[in-house]
């Protein structure tokens, strides 16, 4: 985009505004190193909010995160948490305001401070807890889940203000998590702690991805949640396998023969009763797939219908864990018990209960040879969906637009943020987007995670666009 500013089609955004975007990107960019700096100083901080890992790391990371808030003229700022269901302490989430002017809406920004832990370290080309920047793209463990996020709601605000001055009104809120990555255990206490604290008419969730890197993204499906496990058992206790093999199966031949019933000879899920469409705006070449997913060579992709609605509209279910005697302390015994976590990602418009009761169906309808199974339900989360329709939907696809240059794409993301589901229970008249600063090769939970730099700074300046439109304009498009 060349223009100054950006008038905006009625037919799309409402009232039509002018908006002096060159403004904005000159203020993004003069700013742009430092922001880059910031995030790099955040990645140094190893804040895991796992029990295993130093609790004063996760400290230290609040901490800086506030200093940053403050540090943007933010007075407000406050680190809370709230206890978990064993009495000890959540992670500490940051949270801050400036108040709405009369007349103005108040918007949430929301990205989470904790970060994975970084796995084998000898799958790094370089220090996780160091930021290298490479080939235009900034490695680190957080680098691009979730600290990216944290710096473009920051550096969005700090253009808007500069530019704007004291005609910016807008009533902004950041909620910085610190325990999103260890499954957000006080998230729901927290809401109905600071219900109040924390309300608002639009809320941005910066945890999502980009379409590609050079396209940006509006989140608009998220696929919904559930785990559990089940257990196969056939014996009372080991036995000889060759004093007894023979006559019974053991165990974790039985769980494999039940593992396999849950697909079909083309892998799509085989569990009676669960929601599933091949309704997506946009796809993904098989091509793409594979080199996004690093699927080796000859392996068939399993499924029918498009690669986007076997991602983001249909179920998928894998297992993830399985308790079995390793290999290398197994003894010449028949096994007599086995167990295997399932997780099941849900297509929009799917009841978690209603799954969670299929796959228990599931499970004790096909138990192999008789054999005894018990099911454990675990986790669940909803599914979401954006109106699009609404003024803040339209407003965010403009501003990606604009930012980046080239039209925006509403996509879904195969994965769950179940704590939406809570936002959407707690606040059911506010609208919720779903941004990010990721793309296809960010890696984030994986070794080498990485942000691409360019399409950061594109993201904070269509976030800066966003605020200087609800400020203009409101919600009354």
């Amino acid at each position: 985009m060349t223009s100054t500013s950006a008038e905006i089609p009625q037919n799309q955004q409402g009232n039509p505004g002018t908006i002096n975007v060159e403004a904005l990107r000159q203020a993004v960019n003069s700013s742009f190193d430092r922001t880059v700096a910031s995030l790099k100083d955040l990645v140094a901080i190893p804040g895991i909010a796992w029990p295993s890992f130093d609790p004063a790391q996760l400290e230290r990371s609040a901490d800086a995160v506030a200093e940053l808030v403050r540090a943007a003229g933010i007075e407000d700022v406050q680190i809370l948490r709230c206890d978990k269901e064993d009495g000890t302490p959540g992670g500490p989430a940051v949270v801050a305001r400036r108040q709405a002017a009369p007349g103005k809406p108040t918007i949430l920004l929301y990205a989470h401070h904790d970060v994975q832990p970084p796995g084998d370290s000898a799958l790094w080309e370089s220090e996780p807890f160091t930021a290298e920047e490479r080939n235009g793209r900034l490695y680190g463990r957080g680098a691009a889940d979730d600290k990216a996020g944290i710096m473009a709601h920051l550096a969005a605000h700090a253009a808007v203000a500069e530019v704007l001055g004291s005609g910016f009104g807008l009533g902004v809120t950041f909620f910085f998590e610190g325990e999103e990555e260890a499954g957000s255990p006080t998230f729901r206490t927290f809401l109905e702690t600071h219900r109040e604290l924390l309300r608002a008419d639009v809320i941005v969730v910066a945890d999502s991805s980009n379409w590609k890197v050079g396209v940006p993204a509006l989140t608009t499906s998220l696929r919904g949640l559930v785990d559990g496990t089940f257990e196969v058992r056939v014996l009372e206790h080991a036995v000889h396998s060759g004093m007894f093999g023979g006559p019974v199966l053991d165990a974790p031949t039985l769980l494999s023969r039940l593992i396999a019933t849950l697909h079909d000879d083309d892998g799509n899920v085989a569990v009676a009763g669960l929601v599933a469409r091949d309704e997506v705006d946009v796809d993904l070449t098989e091509a793409e797939y594979r080199a996004d997913a690093s699927v080796l060579n000859g392996v068939r992709l399993a499924g029918s219908g498009t690669i986007a609605s076997r991602l983001w509209t249909k179920p998928a279910l894998s297992i993830i864990g399985i308790d079995a005697p390793a290999v290398d302390v197994a003894s010449n015994t028949l096994i007599p018990s086995a167990r295997a976590k399932f997780s099941m990602r849900l297509a929009p418009g799917q009841d978690p209960q209603s799954a969670m009761d299929a796959m228990r169906q599931h499970v004790e309808s096909h138990a192999p040879f008789g054999a005894r199974v018990t099911f454990t339900p675990g986790e669940s989360g909803n599914a979401f969906s954006t109106d699009t329709t609404s003024p803040a939907a339209r407003i965010a696809m403009w501003a990606l637009g604009e930012s980046w240059g080239v039209k925006a794409v509403e996509m879904g993301i195969g994965g769950s943020i179940p704590f939406i589901a809570d936002l959407t229970e707690m606040y059911p008249e506010v609208q919720i987007l779903v941004t990010g600063v990721e793309d296809p090769d960010s890696r984030a939970h994986s070794a080498n995670e990485s942000l691409h730099l360019e399409d950061f700074r594109h993201a904070v300046l269509a976030e800066a666009l966003m605020l200087a439109r609800l400020n203009a304009e409101g919600l009354g498009g």
